[in-house]
């Protein structure tokens, strides 16, 4: 991560030296802080670098002497919250697949995408225990479970805490378990 030459033309060199020798023993706790926020290999690469750059960047400034990790953890988690607010203001993107079949013969008014889910359901009491459910919860599980959404994804989609994202979900899916129950306890 931190190799080659890591001064810019005019920078004192002895600078990069010291920020690569200071920070190469931080790397492994940088990187496994980076994976808990973003919940990706990939994603906490590309933060752990950003992250990285920014503070050598800032180096000039830090005091020697001081805490280096946690200034280095300060500017990852910022990073972080900044790129997570940033991907908040960008519009919901939708998948390739999600948008096939869209083209200009289909009619203006489009079924919602719960029903359309719903209606490839095959076991009725499945979409009338599913019906029965509060919207919100309703909402969680469709982008949660049946889009495989993660909790982070689905609370950004709804809006809403990932804590209530995580609530609903649990409740959901117990409300469901007994609704299904109970049915077939009926049926039988």
């Amino acid at each position: 991560m931190i190799t080659g030459s890591l001064g810019h033309p005019g920078e004192d060199g002895g600078l990069a030296a010291r920020f690569a020798l200071e920070v190469r023993p931080l790397l492994a706790s940088l990187m496994r802080q980076s994976r808990r926020l973003t919940k990706s290999h990939a994603d906490a690469e590309d933060l752990l670098q950003d992250a990285l750059l920014h503070a050598y960047k800032g180096f000039h400034t830090f005091t020697e002497g001081t805490n280096l990790s946690a200034w280095l953890f300060r500017i990852l988690h910022n990073r972080w919250a900044s790129a997570y607010r940033r991907s908040l203001s960008r519009p919901t993107e939708l998948a390739d697949e999600l948008m096939a079949g869209w083209g200009a013969d289909r009619s203006v008014a489009v079924a919602s995408a719960e029903s359309e889910a719903l209606s490839k359901l095959t076991d009725s009491v499945l979409k009338e225990a599913f019906s029965s459910l509060p919207q919100g919860i309703q909402e969680v599980l469709y982008y949660a479970n049946m889009y495989g959404y993660t909790y982070a994804e689905t609370a950004a989609i709804m809006n809403i805490p990932h804590g209530t994202v995580m609530s609903r979900a649990a409740r959901g899916r117990q409300k469901l378990r007994e609704l299904m129950k109970s049915r077939e306890d009926q049926g039988a």
